[in-house]
């Protein structure tokens, strides 16, 4: 199939496809008059580069994943532990965003509770120093 009809049937513009072919994550076979020629596997690779990168993958990462239809041999193995090993890399991903998000509410009870006539400048600096302490929790543990 000629790069628009795959373009139509994968969702995709004709651009990202042949992007897609320049990082070599796809081929396809050139007619006499230069044109591309996708085959229906090219499709499905298409398929599966779209889940792999909402699943959080790089084109690199996808790249070692993709089956290579030259070789007879089944990559279960690799997927199963690049599939292990992203999911190990989203729960860190979510701890350090839930450190992030705890810090933050912090900062901003430190900004809501902010002392009865203090500017502001001198509440982020009564902030800081909480933040400075060891254990770093934030103004109201620096007054405790």
């Amino acid at each position: 199939m000629k790069i628009g009809e795959l373009a139509r049937r994968s969702g995709l513009a004709a651009s990202r496809i042949r992007f897609y072919e320049a990082s070599g994550l796809i081929s396809a076979r050139r007619l006499g008059n230069g044109y591309r020629d996708y085959s229906e596997l090219t499709l499905h690779a298409l398929e599966i580069i779209g889940c792999g990168q909402q699943a959080g993958f790089s084109l690199d990462e996808m790249r070692n994943l993709m089956p290579d239809p030259a070789q007879r041999t089944d990559n279960h193995d690799r997927l199963l532990e690049s599939l292990q090993r992203k999911v190990t890399e989203i729960d860190a991903m979510q701890q350090r965003l839930a450190q992030n998000r705890a810090r933050l509410l912090e900062i901003i009870a430190g900004i809501e509770g902010k002392p009865e006539g203090m500017g502001c400048e001198e509440n982020a600096q009564r902030m800081l120093v909480g933040w400075r302490q060891p254990g770093g929790k934030g103004a109201d543990e620096a007054e405790r």
